[in-house]
């Protein structure tokens, strides 16, 4: 699971962090694998611009799921710093932490700015700023500069890192340095079969990984009916125009984006992919474009994001998906 800890309209910013530890309890309960908390600064739709302190108090309110970042982005910190916030995780919740990194700036220009970036970084830049954070997680060779830097704690191991990207530039990235892969079909769903057939063609097995692995990230809307599934969505594809017009607000409701697309243009309309940017039905329905979207690209697991007004609806979205898909559900 992917949370972006979405604001809603009539919420508050507390209620959407309260939401996000409550959600990450029931997917504990309900046996998801892994469940990554998203990172963005100065956007009034999302509430979480600190993924890393999320990620502590999830690992601490859950007993087995693994818990990441879904991503810090590298690009607005430096590389020692990261190392050393996830090896403290680390050694606090040992084997339970993912250090997921993106590559964009996770906002407005403006915002990155105030954070230190006063430009987007070269391939080259976030190459360096890449290979320095591996290298304080997992050491660097003896004339490395860096080679006597102790990062603290010291530890056995260091968490798994995972790129995340919608790029195949992102993709080759990944299969360069070695590192698993996870992909947002969600964002970018026409390079999805490009990036994932660039990776693994392109991969060189390292130590962080010796063959390609990949999450595909994909948006799931269930309910136990079509239609409710439908009218649930209604906000995401509301909230989808608004994006397409760069017009960031709360998550409206069903009501409020109903009412909305019954005029301006459908901003699905014109999506003519191989594979939809988001799987929305009843759970037969849903676990049949899953399904046949896993399989047919191969991918190793599928993360699922649901940006859903009721904060009940969504939690009743994943309990519906984890069951049709038959997730080994804890025993309490």
């Amino acid at each position: 699971m992917l949370d972006q800890s979405p604001l809603v309209s009539g919420g508050t910013p507390a209620d959407a962090l309260r939401n996000t530890i409550d959600l990450a309890r029931h997917a504990d309960r309900l046996g998801y694998h892994r469940y990554w908390v998203a990172g963005h600064h100065s956007m009034v739709s999302h509430g979480s611009p600190a993924p890393e302190i999320l990620v502590g108090r999830l690992a601490m309110e859950t007993s087995g799921i693994r818990v990441g970042s879904g991503g810090v982005l590298l690009s607005l910190y430096q590389p020692l710093k990261v190392a050393e916030v996830f090896r403290t995780l680390h050694v606090l919740y040992p084997d339970r932490v993912d250090l997921g990194i993106g590559r964009s700036p996770g906002g407005l220009p403006l915002a990155a700015k105030a954070l230190g970036q006063q430009r987007l970084p070269t391939e080259a830049e976030f190459q360096a700023k890449l290979g320095d954070l591996l290298g304080f997680l997992l050491g660097f060779p003896p004339e490395h500069e860096f080679a006597d830097v102790d990062v603290m704690p010291s530890s056995p191991g260091a968490p798994p890192v995972w790129l995340l990207g919608s790029s195949t530039q992102s993709a080759l990235m990944a299969a360069a340095n070695g590192l698993p892969y996870s992909y947002a079909h969600f964002i970018n769903p026409g390079g999805t079969v490009e990036a994932i057939t660039a990776y693994r063609s392109s991969f060189r097995p390292s130590v962080y990984a010796s063959s390609p692995q990949v999450i595909l990230g994909i948006g799931v809307y269930c309910a136990e009916t079509s239609a409710e599934a439908q009218r649930i969505f209604a906000t995401q594809r509301l909230f989808r125009r608004w994006a397409v017009e760069n017009h960031l607000s709360r998550l409206p409701s069903p009501a409020e984006a109903l009412e909305a697309l019954t005029t301006g243009a459908d901003p699905l309309a014109d999506e003519h992919f191989p594979w939809p940017r988001y799987a929305v039905g009843a759970p037969d329905e849903v676990h049949a474009q899953i399904s046949a979207m896993a399989s047919s690209l191969e991918v190793d697991e599928v993360i699922a994001m649901a940006s859903i007004h009721d904060h009940k609806a969504r939690v009743r979205s994943y309990e519906l998906l984890a069951e049709v898909f038959r997730l080994p559900a804890m025993k309490f």
